[in-house]
């Protein structure tokens, strides 16, 4: 069974010496991908030649055979025409541009899409996360894990975000049991096969690390440097994590009972049918003792009770209907074949 807490591993790697290939033996033998990086932006015009040089630079002593993608989130300061100035002067720069503005999961999950990278890495534009650091991701990936996910263990964000994620990152580690202490950092790293069979949706990129171990992926953590803004401003408020909670029971629901809706909806009703059972059982001795009940708030809670139980229990039999009906085959990820 897969243990989160041992698959974290918290050390950082020793220096990586910039002149070796480390993935001279994989895929670059035959001109494949070795690795994408997928970076969602929305007004980043300033911070990204800069960037791309960056990329460029730490990539050279890692592979020659890489990819990366620009998702455009519908910037309206010249960011894609930044990006197009870039890929005349390198094609493995590319750009995904949206018309309008879809949000960071929409951005991610077209990068995968277009991802073809042996290592998919994906990074913020903001250049709070250091593309040195992808050497590192690469050679935690190397360990054996499926998935790397950034610690922004030394933050430069203001009090106003580090206290909310602080409680958002504990609360998620609790529900989802996965303990990493930064859910929400945007430098990850991931083997294709991942990004191929996670999907992700709505506000659902936060919680990439739990879709992947209910996926059966094995998930490690990794300390990386965080520098403060250079350039403009942050893009997220206050609401992203009253949000992130709602997103959080969808994920937990989706993830656990989608293939067995009457075990959440029949549980919760099952006890709420027989607390109400129990209370009414109590109040009928009572009756049958002669003391008056009709006009007790009790006797309409326990019907109450009742009632909504068996609403309950009947939603999750209708659930588990429409999921027969509708899924008469189930998509599961298989680790390996011997025949």
């Amino acid at each position: 069974m897969y243990n989160a807490k041992r698959a974290v591993n918290l050390s950082r790697p020793g220096p990586i010496d910039p002149t070796t290939d480390l993935l001279s033996d994989r895929a670059s033998r035959d001109g494949a991908l070795d690795v994408s990086l997928v970076i969602p932006l929305y007004n980043e015009c300033e911070s990204l030649p800069e960037l791309a040089a960056r990329i460029t630079d730490v990539l050279a002593g890692v592979t020659e055979h890489w990819e990366a993608w620009f998702i455009d989130d519908g910037s309206d300061d010249g960011s894609a025409e930044a990006i197009e100035t870039l890929h005349r002067a390198d094609a493995r720069v590319k750009l995904i541009r949206f018309r309008r503005n879809y949000g960071k999961s929409a951005a991610l999950a077209v990068g995968f899409e277009h991802a073809q990278g042996a290592y998919v890495i994906t990074m913020d534009a903001d250049l709070q996360d250091a593309p040195e650091e992808i050497p590192h991701l690469i050679a935690k990936i190397d360990e054996g894990y499926d998935m790397v996910s950034g610690w922004k263990k030394k933050r430069y964000d203001p009090i106003s975000k580090t206290i909310p994620s602080k409680f958002f990152n504990f609360v998620t580690g609790k529900m989802s049991g996965i303990d990493l202490h930064d859910f929400n950092c945007g430098l990850k790293a991931y083997r294709r096969v991942v990004i191929k069979s996670v999907h992700v949706y709505g506000e659902m990129h936060r919680y990439i690390p739990v879709l992947a171990k209910q996926s059966g992926f094995t998930v490690a953590e990794l300390a990386v440097e965080h520098h403060p803004r250079k350039y403009g401003t942050t893009k997220f408020g206050l609401s992203r994590f009253f949000k992130g909670f709602l997103d959080l029971l969808t994920v937990m629901f989706t993830s656990r009972y989608t293939q067995r809706p009457l075990h959440v909806f029949g549980t919760i009703g099952t006890v709420m049918l027989l607390l109400g059972m129990g209370i009414n059982v109590a109040l009928t001795v009572e009756w049958i003792m002669g003391r008056p009940v009709s006009n007790r708030p009790l006797l309409f809670l326990g019907i109450l009770l009742m009632l909504v139980g068996i609403q309950l229990i009947s939603t999750g039999l209708l659930a588990e209907m429409i999921t027969k009906r509708e899924h008469t085959t189930t998509d599961y990820l298989i680790r390996d074949t011997l025949s």
